[in-house]
């Protein structure tokens, strides 16, 4: 007998014949003698459609009230699957996040996990009971609802896994596993069998819409191996575990993008100390992401400061930035909504050369200007223009030969 934590995601559970093909498969995983606890996302589309309601009601809507809102779609999800259950013959119960109480920070909309309290899980799962629980939400300590951000159910997942010490979290969503590019953008692209918990935290950060990166950073630090798999067939899927030597062989492993990014440029800023943090750190305040940063070689005295930030952030960054610019004495602040992010990752970059300059190479026989370059040891970034985006997927996939069979590391 194992523990399983299995995660269904928005499409998965999106209409009720697709509900009850996840009962199915949560009784079966039952039926094969282990426990089961169950996190679930909302229907597809149906956060969404809360967040549009909220967003026509006020232009800045309470962020208190506002996760109060959203919190609602995993609660549908929950008590749909587990009625399914229960007319199956299964026992089954529904929590929601403050029910277990998954314990978060007073952060709303981007909470962070504190702590999880395992007693009812582990208490029903010694009655045979099939736990469901709604994924994306949790409780602060002054009782207010809380919701993780956009893919938070990830989060859910791995924290609850980790948290009852499951043998595997199984992350069911509508691809077949993690791929070396979007398949929709390159065909070609090829499912990987294993990838290391650092080239997903890179390729979550980085655009991937496979995992939430917090999901991976739970993963990580607890050892919870994850397996992203179709809830549409049976095949493997992806493992996110641990890295190994193999996994050093293969250079770059896969091409990532992000469109949801926007940059903000503070030009002739007075370059003296001090001035990058009246800039940045009103923003942090604001719990505000500021992804890469640029600042200009000092002209007479005088710097330009460029960054990127979500684009669900950017009315409000660019209103703090603003604001900030005027105290500080920049002379302007420009911004641009039309930036894309194209990304190359992989662990067998460590121990290689050369690798950044082929991927300028390559953008650069196409035309494809780079507005900004950001590294780590095992990726690099370039912004461009949105435009090009698909090209430069395609491109770079191509040439770092990444479309070919399975990649694996036995």
């Amino acid at each position: 007998m194992a523990l399983v934590v299995q995660k269904y995601g928005g499409t998965s559970v999106g209409t009720i014949d697709r509900i009850r093909n996840v009962a199915r498969r949560v009784a079966k995983t039952y039926d094969e003698g282990n426990d089961v606890v169950v996190i679930v996302s909302a229907m597809a589309g149906e956060t969404n459609k809360l967040v549009a309601l909220a967003n026509e009601m006020c232009e800045f809507p309470s962020e208190r009230e506002y996760d109060v809102l959203v919190a609602t779609g995993e609660q549908v999800s929950m008590s749909l699957l587990s009625m399914c259950l229960q007319s199956m013959g299964y026992k089954a119960k529904s929590y929601c996040g403050f029910q277990i109480p998954i314990v978060t920070d007073s952060v709303f909309s981007k909470a962070r996990i504190e702590k999880i309290d395992d007693k009812k899980i582990r208490e029903d799962l010694k009655s045979g009971t099939i736990i469901i629980v709604a994924g994306f939400q949790g409780v602060d300590k002054d009782g207010n609802i809380t919701t993780l951000g956009r893919g938070g159910s990830d989060t859910s997942a791995v924290a609850v896994a980790a948290a009852v010490k499951a043998d595997v979290c199984e992350i069911f969503t509508d691809v077949d596993g993690v791929y070396t590019t979007d398949p929709r953008i390159v065909p070609e692209a090829s499912k990987m069998e294993k990838v290391s918990y650092d080239e997903m935290l890179e390729m979550a950060s980085l655009g991937s819409k496979v995992l939430q990166i917090r999901s991976v950073e739970f993963a990580k630090k607890y050892g919870v191996v994850v397996h992203v798999r179709s809830s549409f067939n049976d095949n493997p899927g992806t493992l996110v575990t641990k890295e190994d030597a193999d996994m050093e062989a293969v250079l770059v492993s896969g091409i990532t993008y992000n469109k949801d990014e926007a940059k903000i440029s503070v030009l002739r800023v007075p370059d003296k100390p001090g001035i990058a943090a009246k800039i940045f750190s009103p923003l942090s305040h604001a719990n505000i992401t500021v992804d890469m940063i640029i600042q200009n070689l000092s002209h007479e005295g005088y710097t330009d400061l460029t960054f990127t930030v979500p684009k669900t952030d950017f009315k409000k960054a660019l209103k703090i930035v603003e604001e900030t610019a005027k105290e500080t004495g920049a002379a302007s602040v420009t911004s641009d909504e039309t930036i894309a992010k194209v990304s190359i990752v992989g662990v067998g970059m460590r121990s290689h050369s050369g690798v950044a300059s082929k991927m300028f190479q390559i953008l650069s026989q196409e035309g494809i200007n780079i507005q900004m370059i950001s590294t780590s040891e095992i990726k690099v970034s370039c912004v461009i223009d949105s435009k090009y985006t698909e090209l430069a997927v395609r491109v770079l996939h191509e040439a770092f030969d990444l479309a070919k069979k399975d990649i694996k590391a036995e």
